[in-house]
């Protein structure tokens, strides 16, 4: 690229000539004297849009940047849906932030907008874990929250997540709402960036007692804890904020073994020791494992950096650390939790768990074999605390988890929390050591028993303005051109999540499906393959979710089976030629 369309032209001269500060004009400069016009163009071809859950991207000047100016417009917008929506009432939200660089600055600036508009702001004075606002949200009985984080995305990027008054991020009507008061501004000087500090009142320790006090509740296995408390435990932050919370959590637990990855115990929003702050990736886990191997752990735990998500590692029968995906933790929590409720005589029929579209359909089937209500929500943990804060006080939830590693386990907040996980996820350690068993063994049981189903995540990246034209037709082409066969199996299925739609192929019928749209595509084969086109809200990226499964007659067949499962997920992407 040589130069500059005239949009992105005319914005950039409106950023110069604005009311932004001098050290943003003068990176806006260097880029133009150096003649960086892809990185100008992806900086200003739009704005950067405040979806559902708020803003991600990465740090920089501009209109599609995470910047003060971003972050200040979407504090604004939402502080404008607040006093409509909550006319004459003492407002009050809370703001917290993770280890990112410049989380804490792009807190200060969200604590200064809403204070500015008489918002009373409950700030964190430190960094603290996504799930520990959404408790606080509640405690407090605010009516909105802001954590400022980008999940596990690299270094460059950072985040802004919203929440409405029940801890969950906001649904619809209202995060119609939001977005359409933010989209509103057009001006940066409608922005209230002068803070009034007698609105800004600061939260101590106090809060993470409460949390930690809370947490147990759920807790149905104590004697097997207090038989293995000496279970090996290595945890690792990842640099983020899981240091604060989690080791104090399996304390609380009763574990008395656990040893911290010291090289990553330091919150540092370089995170210097990984590529990617992620605990799906097996070389962010690397240290971890050999810690592990280093004093003979039974259990690796680790969190991204704002600790809403949590990736494990556990031994296989011949002593080797594996890395179990997020379908496999969260159906083998699951697995756990039914058959620990059922011991107990817990299970009254008033209970039910819940999973996502694009989750493995063996947590289904488990709960299917217990009589437990399950429920399916679109992809995203806001569906999950939506259907928790409608369904309470008319049922009991036990558990839900999604495919990217979030997991809850009670109804104390209202979005994916890795604290509670890690404790509940050494608690099934214990429970199942306590029986002669391990994890792996557990799993390999549980597959036994349900069926083999393993699952998948490609993700193809495609980054700017071109990615995104990119993506978009790679999703028309599948809805006009619907694959025929999919590794092997003919397609029998689809379901069209955008046009609200399924699709007996077979038969030529359709009927409506109940939940929102959402541009997801989900192929069903005969051979029960379930195959789910997606782009990411939050990444330049789309994902395709490949789930399939078999029979596991026994347990020494496992590897036999598994590499046929793995050859079968090769065919189906061949198959997408994607």
């Amino acid at each position: 690229m040589n130069e500059l369309e005239i949009s992105v032209a005319n914005k950039i001269n409106n950023w110069l000539q604005g009311n932004y500060d001098e050290t943003t004009k003068n990176e806006i400069k260097e880029l133009l004297n150096s003649n960086s016009f892809v990185e100008l163009t992806d900086s200003f071809y739009k704005d950067l849009e405040f979806g559902t859950g708020g803003l991600r991207g990465t740090m920089g000047p501009g209109s599609n940047r995470i910047n003060k100016y971003t972050v200040g417009t979407a504090t604004q917008g939402l502080a404008n849906y607040l006093l409509k929506k909550y006319p004459g009432e003492k407002i009050s939200v809370a703001v917290a932030y993770d280890s990112r660089n410049n989380s804490d600055y792009f807190a200060k600036i969200t604590a200064d907008v809403f204070s500015a508009n008489g918002i009373h702001v409950y700030f964190f004075k430190e960094l603290r874990p996504t799930p520990e606002l959404s408790f606080a949200i509640r405690h407090l009985g605010c009516r909105s929250g802001v954590m400022i984080t980008a999940s596990h995305n690299p270094k460059e990027y950072n985040g802004y997540k919203a929440y409405g008054w029940d801890g969950g991020q906001f649904k619809s009507p209202d995060d119609q709402m939001v977005m359409d008061e933010v989209s509103a501004i057009k001006d940066i000087n409608e922005v209230k960036f002068q803070p009034v500090d007698q609105n800004i009142e600061y939260l101590s320790e106090e809060i993470d007692e409460l949390y930690l006090n809370k947490i147990r509740a759920p807790s149905v296995s104590a004697e097997a804890i207090q038989r293995q408390h000496d279970l090996k435990i290595v945890f690792s932050p990842i640099h983020g904020t899981g240091i604060t919370l989690v080791p104090a959590a399996l304390n609380r637990f009763g574990f008395t073994n656990v040893t911290i990855v010291e090289e990553q115990a330091i919150p540092d929003g370089n995170f210097p020791t990984v590529i990617y702050p992620n605990p799906e990736e097996k070389e962010a886990l690397s240290l971890s494992i050999a810690k592990a191997l280093e004093i003979d752990a039974d259990l690796v735990l680790a969190t991204d950096p704002d600790a809403d998500r949590v990736g494990i590692a556990v031994k296989d029968d011949e002593g080797e650390f594996i890395l179990l995906n997020g379908n496999q933790t969260g159906s083998l929590l699951i697995y756990y939790l039914l058959n620990a409720w059922e011991q107990k005589g817990k299970l009254t029929g008033k209970e039910y768990v819940v999973s996502t579209i694009v989750t493995s359909h063996l947590i289904a089937e488990i709960a299917k074999s217990k009589q437990v209500t399950f429920y399916e929500t679109l992809t995203g943990f806001k569906w999950i605390g939506a259907l928790i804060t409608e369904l309470q006080g008319k049922k009991t939830f036990i558990a839900g988890g999604e495919e990217s590693y979030g997991y809850l386990v009670g109804d104390l907040v209202r979005d994916k929390d890795a604290v509670i996980s890690c404790a509940f996820i050494a608690e099934m350690a214990a429970y199942y050591r306590d029986r002669g068993s391990s994890l792996f063994q557990t799993m390999l049981h549980m597959y036994q028993t349900y069926g083999f189903y393993k699952e998948k995540l490609v993700s193809i990246t495609k980054k700017g303005k071109t990615g995104a034209e990119e993506i978009k037709a790679m999703m028309e082409r599948f809805r006009i051109n619907t694959p025929v066969s999919l590794g092997g199996s003919k397609v029998i299925c689809l379901k069209d999540y955008e046009l609200g739609t399924e699709t007996d192929l077979i038969h030529r019928k359709s009927k409506k499906l109940n939940l929102p749209k959402s541009d997801v595509l989900q192929f069903i084969t005969e051979d029960g393959y379930i195959i789910s086109a997606r782009p990411s809200g939050t990444e330049p990226k789309i994902k395709f979710y490949c789930s399939v499964k078999t029979v596991l007659p026994n347990v020494s067949e496992f590897k036999l089976k598994d590499q046929e499962l793995d050859e079968k997920i090769a065919g189906i992407m061949l198959d997408l030629a994607v």
